[in-house]
This record gives structure tokens, sequence and C-alpha cells, in this order.
């Protein structure tokens, strides 16, 4: 027997020691259950946050009659919540910034305390087209209504402001006696569909796309079965070889192009979108022609439906479905699902070989003439738009259009008139002539009137312009680059796709106080004459400028360009290819 160690003596013993016992193997925890992201033909259709449940509760439509019958006649404070920052967006209908609540109380303030008892009115008009008496239909809502207000949006609407819920329900009469509505041009709906604004009449168009346009529009909006997506739902057609309507920034659209074995047709493209979490769309490899375009387009408007993602609103846009999907399981959804047949393989429209802002004196295929005219950053008045249907008129013209770079064009021009006309419209703040900084400038509503701002945008980019055009006037001859101004993160004047894009916020200038300011892109773009493919811009680390720095900065970083740039190399291949230093 191995006697045992007197206490504080160390075991001597060389026998192996034996292995500890293993602890029992820990029962491995069951995998957590996914969270439901409220897709409702997997997670089904039970609301996961209140947007949802107050769709399901009463649908945005319903709202219109119930502005006609209570709200118009027993005014603002008759409305309640729900119906006030929700259901009234599918009619058009925002509540308007309070003024004079600085851009520091955006994010701090809850809606009511930061909105005014007037709402901004959206006309929507799929396509950009008008006749000018629709026009003065819409100059008189303004003048009578809306404070003389007008500004043309980069989705070819008109906006007006300073709208009181008493005027709506004359307003809608006024509006649909001319073929005019707001169905639908907000809310969680299919929006206004963008179309080319030189449609059946440009001489190098490939398909006239309005067709298309009118079968979606007619069949499907205003209808309960698409008035509950997840959010909102953008559409974009052109059959002009110019691609003039921002398609990859679409949730869905259609590029014309000649197929070598099937004719004309359409390329689709699906998912793409802005906003602080940006993504271009895809294309989806097919073909449609002229007609399946509706087929195709309301398919892709149910894969939204149903397997959009619902649960937060953040990830509720069709671009985070397709960065779960990828093109491939798309198509096959749509095809077999939605579709029941199989579209066939289709080439990508060839790149543009002419600018798509349709900006100066163009010819029509009829010999007739359109002259496309920039106002400043799409601010009009209601005064200005019943002028340009006077003066359409006068030369013979009973059309006009938007377009989605928040430019007018006036259609059917003969060649006798054309100088009078671009010489008046001049007159009325709409150059078809204009500088390179006028023609490619676009902005946002801004803290002017948008809740979600917090900075001006409209008066600071129309200053910068000014400015601009006395500063860098020795550099006409450079190719015009973009600017875009949006007044905070949600890109609606597209920022990320601007040769240079400015996020409205709040900075710290150089005496550390807080002021309005912008944080910079560069070097962003959509396909077009001098870019073969469109690119997001670059965020170059702590680059802010404030507002009244604007004009310094752009001219610096233009004159840079101009000076260090390499053969015909373009801004945006500048911009993504030099070091920090020369973009500050």
């Amino acid at each position: 027997m191995t006697p045992h160690p007197a206490a504080g003596t160390p075991a001597t013993d060389t026998r192996t020691a034996a292995a500890p016992a293993a602890r029992p193997a820990r029962a491995a925890r069951p995998a957590r259950p996914a969270r439901p992201n409220g897709q409702w033909k997997i997670d089904g259709t039970e609301p996961l946050n209140h947007n949802e449940a107050f769709k399901q509760e009463d649908g945005g439509l319903s709202v219109r009659q119930r502005i006609i019958d209570v709200y118009s006649k027993q005014g603002f404070d008759s409305i309640p919540g729900d119906d006030l920052h929700g259901r009234m967006r599918w009619w058009g209908l925002y509540t308007q910034r309070k003024p004079g609540i600085d851009g520091g109380k955006t994010a701090t303030l809850e809606p009511h305390e930061l909105e005014d008892e007037y709402f901004m009115l959206r006309v929507r008009i799929d396509g950009g087209a008008l006749t000018t008496e629709q026009l003065r239909v819409i100059a008189g809502i303004s003048e009578d209504f809306g404070r003389d207000s007008a500004d043309i949006t980069d989705r070819q609407n008109i906006q007006l402001h300073w709208i009181e819920i008493e005027s709506v329900p004359e307003i809608w009469e006024r509006l649909e006696a001319v073929g005019l509505g707001t169905t639908e041009a907000c809310g969680d709906v299919p929006r206004v569909v963008l179309g080319s604004p030189v449609a059946g009449i440009a001489a190098d168009e490939l398909i006239d796309p309005a067709p298309s346009i009118a079968a979606i529009t007619e069949k499907y909006i205003g209808i309960p079965e698409l008035a509950n997506l997840p959010r909102k739902f953008k559409t974009a057609i052109t059959g002009h070889p110019s691609q003039d309507v921002v398609h990859e920034i679409n949730d869905v659209a259609f590029v014309a192009l000649e197929h070598p074995e099937l004719g004309v047709g359409y390329d689709v493209w699906a998912a793409g979108g802005l906003s602080a979490n940006p993504r271009l769309g895809e294309r989806l490899g097919v073909f449609a022609t002229e007609e399946q375009v509706p087929d195709v387009w309301h398919g892709v408007a149910q894969i939204f439906r149903d397997y959009g993602f619902r649960r937060l609103r953040n990830k509720a846009r069709l671009k985070f479905l397709m960065a779960d999907w990828g093109p491939e399981k798309f198509r096959r959804v749509l095809e077999e699902e939605y579709l029941g047949y199989a579209l066939p393989d289709g080439p990508p429209a060839p790149q543009p070989t002419t600018p798509g802002d349709h900006v100066g004196v163009h010819k029509q295929k009829d010999g007739l003439n359109y002259i496309g005219a920039a106002p400043y950053v799409g601010r009009v008045s209601g005064p200005t738009l019943r002028a340009v249907a006077d003066l359409a008129e006068s030369a013979g013209s009973h059309r006009v259009r938007l377009t989605p770079h928040q430019k007018l064009l006036v259609l059917d021009v003969p060649d006798a008139e054309l100088e009078r006309v671009v010489g008046d419209l001049k007159a009325l703040g709409l150059d078809a002539n204009p500088s390179p900084f006028r023609r490619s400038t676009i902005a946002c509503t801004g803290i002017e009137y948008c809740k979600l701002a917090i900075v001006e945008t409209k008066a600071t980019a129309s200053s910068a312009i000014d400015e601009l055009e006395k500063r860098l006037g020795d550099l006409s001859h450079m190719k015009p680059l973009s600017l875009n101004i949006n007044g905070c993160p949600n890109s609606c004047a597209r920022i990320q796709t601007a040769d240079i894009g400015l996020k409205g916020q709040l900075i710290t200038d150089d005496a550390g106080q807080q002021v309005p300011g912008f944080q910079v892109h560069l070097g962003g773009g959509l396909a077009s004459d001098d870019r073969e493919a469109a690119g997001l811009g670059r965020t170059v680390r702590g680059l802010k400028v404030t507002a009244e720095q604007l004009p310094d900065y752009v001219e610096r970083v233009v004159r840079s360009y101009e000076a260090e740039h390499e053969g015909d190399e373009s801004f945006a291949q500048w911009a993504h290819r030099v070091d920090e230093e020369l973009l500050t």
C-alpha cells in the first residue's frame, strides 16, 4: 500500500495520472427562430408594425370620401392621426413643415410639432405629359389655393403648397375635369410612372412608351389589389436611346432596344433605389415586347406586394428583396409564379449617345420642334405655368412635357416661332440655353416645406448657380457637371448618382457653431453619353461644406479637375481615381 505523503510534502508517484472526467456534453441550443420579415407569402399577413396595421384596418384609398364629407367641412383639427400622417398620402397630401423650425429640431420633434395646418399637394402626371388646358388648370389651383407655389419635381410631377383641407374637394373636381388627379401620388403604392418626355415625337425614338404607360395606369392605379405595398413602388419606361428616365434607380424599368432577332422591345430592370441605403437596379436579362410590358410590370409589383419585407420600414423597399434573392431567382419567381411563361433572354440596351435632359431646341419627327427649358431647380409658380400655356398656344402648340431632371418642354413649335418662343420662355425664367450649372443642377424641396429636411435647398442651389456662372464662365467648354442638392439623407434629389452630390446635415463651422451644410459625394452617375454604366458616388471621409462655402468648394474641385484630369477622362472617373487631397 502506498503511503499518503505528509502534509505539505509533494507527491512523487510517477504513475500516469488519470485523465480528468470529461464534462457531459452540453446540449446544443436550438437555433433561435429567425424573426419574420413580414413577407405575406412566407410569414402570413399579420401586421408587424403600426403602419401595416392601419393599412389593413382601413386602406389608404378609403380616406378620400372622409376628406370630402368630413374633414373639408370640419377642418384640420377633425383629422385623426392615421389619416393625417398615413392614408392621406394615398391622395397626394402631406402636411408641410411649419415655418421657423430649424433643422436641428427635425429629428427631435414629433410630427405634430413639426407640421403646419397646410398641405403639400402632389399632382400625378404619368409620363410628364400635359396639355396646355391641364397646365392652365394646375396654374389656377396654384393661384387660387397655393399662394402661387409650384415645383416641377424629378418625378415629373408638380407639387403645390399652402393647400388647406377645406379646398381639397374643389381642387380634385378641377383636376379630374381635365383628366388629372392625385390618386396614389404618394403612399405605399405604385407612384407616378416616369416616361420619356419625348414619347411619340422624337425623330430618333425606338418605340413610343405612351401606350404602355396608359395600359398600366388605366388598369392598375387606384385598385385595392395594389394599394397596400410594403412601401413606395417606382416605375420608369423609355423608348428613347438617350435612356432619359433614370431607369437604374426605379423599382421596375423598361428600356427600349432592338433585339437582333425579335425586333424592338424592352430590356427589363428591377429593384433600384437610393435613400440612405443606395442600390442600383439589376437587369433581369429578359426581353419584353410592348404587349408584355403591362403583365411584366404587374408581376414585379405583385412580387413586391407578396414577398417584400414589411416588418421594418427602413427595409421595406424592393432593393432589399433583390439583395436577398439576386436577379436569377427574381426572374424565376416572376416567370413561374406570376407570368406563367418564360421571357426570352435579351441583351442590354446600348450606351446612350446623346444627353437625356432634352434641353435646347430639337427637331421632331413631324418636322415641328420641341424646346427644352430649365427653370432654377424646378421652381416655377402658378402665374409662370399659366404664361407657358398661353405662350405655347400662341405658337400653335397645345402640349408640354415635364422631365425627370426638373425641366419643361414645349412641343410642336413651328420653325417660324422658335426665336420668339425661346425668348419669351427665357423672360419667364425658363432658359433653353442655360449655363452648364443651371442646366445640370437639381434640388429637393428642402426645409422650406419638408418635415424631414435639415437644411434649405432651393434658394441655396439657385444662389450657388448664379455664383458659379460668374466664377466658372471661362470653363463653358466643359461638359455640364451634375450638382444634386438634398435637404436630408433620403436622396430625393439623387445625390449618390451625381457628379457632385450634397446631402444636407448640420455641421460645425470654423467658429465651432452648428450651421447648415452638406456631406459631399463625388463621381456618381447614371448611364449617359459619357458613361457606359451607372455607379454610385465616392464619399470622402470628413468632407463637408457649409451652405455658405458651397460655391467656393464647387469652384475649387471643378478647377482641380480641369487642371488634373487625363485626356478625355470624365469628372466621375477622375473623382474616383485621384487622392483625397485633390477632392477637398
